[in-house]
């Protein structure tokens, strides 16, 4: 009896060990779990239906770019990227280009304005009433007149002016529709999308749902590696 309750004290540090070793264990396979392995990069299963792309219907190959209208590097991507991929991959029929927009960077900022996604909505406007070409224009054309990212620029009366640049739609059938919000539930479906595959910065490119990927592992949205990857889905 007296030998048992010497050892007890040994007992319960060798229990209390054991407990906290089992703690860790499931806090550190918690942590890794549903993560990437190394270079795997991201996965998406994205609803296309409804986003406008470039390209023919019939496609192969599906790339997703992830862009927020505010982002100068999406502006890049789009005037200096863009038109290479479409050349050799659009215009060739292999792959067709959709633009999912993640409007994060007013919000990341706190700006008084969410212009970011007012830019969205804007742009979906454009496209439920011009189509594929008309939203491609006029994403141009948001580019073209981008502002600093810290500052509000992409106001509803903004916007207004620049759609005036589109041909072929209707100014005062786009202005009902920016005013009333009419687009802004589908700009939210597009950011938890985007949110949901995992996205943290822009341009994001993904092609038939998996990040396009540099040698490095890390995400890359430069041509020659959107390129080997839609190569590869082709096989």
């Amino acid at each position: 009896m007296t030998r048992l309750q010497g050892n007890n004290p040994n007992r319960i540090i060798l229990v209390i060990g054991t407990l906290i070793a089992v703690l860790l264990i499931a806090l550190a396979l918690f942590a890794v779990r549903d993560k990437p392995a190394a270079g795997a990069g991201l996965s998406g299963d994205f609803k296309l239906d409804g986003v406008p792309f470039i390209g023919q219907a019939d496609a192969p190959v599906n790339i997703v770019a992830i862009e927020d209208f505010k982002c100068p590097v999406c502006k890049q991507f789009t005037e200096n990227i863009e038109p290479e991929l479409k050349t050799k991959y659009v215009d060739t029929g292999k792959a067709k280009i959709y633009t999912l927009i993640w409007p994060f960077l007013a919000q990341n900022a706190r700006l008084p304005t969410d212009d970011s996604k007012l830019a969205g909505q804007a742009a979906l406007c454009v496209f439920d009433d011009g189509g594929n070409d008309a939203f491609e224009s006029f994403k141009n054309i948001l580019f073209r007149a981008q502002g600093d990212e810290t500052t509000v620029w992409a106001t509803k009366t903004r916007l207004k002016d620049l759609a005036g640049s589109v041909e072929g739609i209707d100014q005062t059938k786009f202005a009902t529709c920016l005013d009333t919000d009419a687009t802004a539930a589908r700009v939210d479906a597009m950011e938890k999308q985007a949110e949901d595959a995992g996205v943290n910065s822009t341009p994001t490119i993904f092609v038939n749902g998996k990040q396009v990927l540099a040698a490095s592992g890390q995400g890359s949205y430069s041509p020659d590696d959107i390129g080997k990857a839609v190569d590869a889905a082709q096989q």
